[in-house]
Parts: structure tokens; sequence; C-alpha cells
């Protein structure tokens, strides 16, 4: 399993998702090669939380041949992947390449970056839509959003999936690159999360961009300004 234990998260450190993610960060990568590396990427996080997470169980198969002691995943029909608009979207489709049977949720949320960043490193978050499917104690959650920087936005998004009285099996928050910042603030308010990366950056500039990070993401997955 190619997964370490930092401080703050956990990191994928499967070399196709580091490959992955430098060549997204480049910001000489085209809009339709950014957009494919985050659904790269997801689909390898996907595939090392089926293999960090997730148990197996051995089954009877009979081979053109013989008999034999097979071995399955168990739990992939208790999935339940959140997409947090937009930036999540194509990351989301790699991780319904790992996932295909997964129960979808999406939330539109955002943070307003003309109030700007507040002396707590906080901004003000306005979720427009929300779309869950019903949780159950016994799913694997994984709340998606490529960038988590000062985690105002996933601490609004995991408010809505909990809800007070969701408690599913597990729970992940999934995201490429992460900021210091923001995995300190999310294990502090939400401990029964565990936050998964690819990376863990250097630190948020004074606007609470990720540095060295990889730019906006939607606006470079979606090719807007």
């Amino acid at each position: 399993m190619t997964i370490e234990e930092r401080t703050n998260a956990s990191v994928v450190t499967h070399a196709l998702a580091r490959d992955t993610l430098s060549r997204i960060r480049d910001v000489e990568t085209a809009q339709v090669s950014f957009r494919k590396g985050l659904v790269k990427l997801g689909r390898i996080c996907g595939y090392e939380i089926i293999d960090g997470a997730m148990e197996t169980e051995y089954v009877p198969v009979e081979t053109p041949l013989t008999e034999m002691t097979g071995e399955r995943v168990t739990g992939m029909d208790d999935v339940v992947i959140i997409n947090v608009l937009r930036a999540a979207t194509p990351f989301v489709e790699g991780l319904l390449k790992a996932f295909p049977r997964a129960r979808q949720g999406v939330i539109s949320a955002g943070r307003d970056e003309e109030a700007g960043m507040d002396e707590t490193g906080e901004f003000p978050i306005t979720i427009d839509y929300v779309k869950l499917p019903t949780i159950r104690e016994d799913d694997t959650v994984i709340v998606a959003d490529p960038m988590l920087a000062t985690g105002s936005t996933m601490c609004a998004v995991l408010e809505y999936v909990l809800d007070g009285e969701t408690d599913p099996a597990n729970l992940f928050v999934l995201s490429a690159v992460s900021a210091p910042d923001g995995l300190v603030r999310i294990g502090e308010e939400f401990p029964e999360a565990d936050l998964l990366t690819v990376a863990i950056d250097d630190r948020l500039d004074e606007n609470g961009f990720i540095v060295p990070g990889l730019g906006d993401a939607g606006d470079r997955a979606f090719g807007t300004d």
C-alpha cells in the first residue's frame, strides 16, 4: 500500500500519483491535459482507498481448468462519493472508475473571495445547492475536493454531510493538494474524518491560496478565468 502517515494526514505516495500531480502543477499544462490529470489522480486515489481501507473475502472460483479460492473486495456497494462543485467534478470522475457503483451526492460550495480571509484564516462560505443520498452506518463516504486550503469550504461541506446524525463506517476527506492550515482545522473540527491527500504543500499566501499549489483547479479544468 502506497500511503504514508504524516502528522496531520495520510499521503498517497504512489509513483504515478506523484508524476500526475507534477504534470498538472505545471503552468504550461493546458486545460484538457489538466482535467485528464485530475481524472487520473481520482482513479489512483480510489484504488488506494480500496487497498487501504476496504476488506476482502475469500470466495470459490471455478477456472476453465479447476476450482480454487479467490479473493474479492467487500463493501463496494456501500460507497458514497460527495462531489464539491465544481473543481471536484473531474476528480470524482476518476473516483467513479474505482467505485462504479457508488452513490453520489453534490454540494455547490465556494468561498467569498471578495470578502477575503479573516484574521483567523477563514473565508465566508456560500452553499448554493445540496443533493445527498441517504448515508448509512456501514457506508464508506468520500468527500472529494482537489484543493484543501484554509479548510473553510470543507468544514461547511462536512457540516451538511454529517448533519449531527450521520455516522458512516468510514469518512474520507480526499484532496490532491493540501495546505497545513486546512488539514489542522479539519482535524480539530472533524476528528472522525480520515484526511487523505497526494501532497501537503508549504503554506497559504496572504490571499488564502496554496503555495506552491497548482492554481485554481476549477478555472484550469474548465477554462475559465
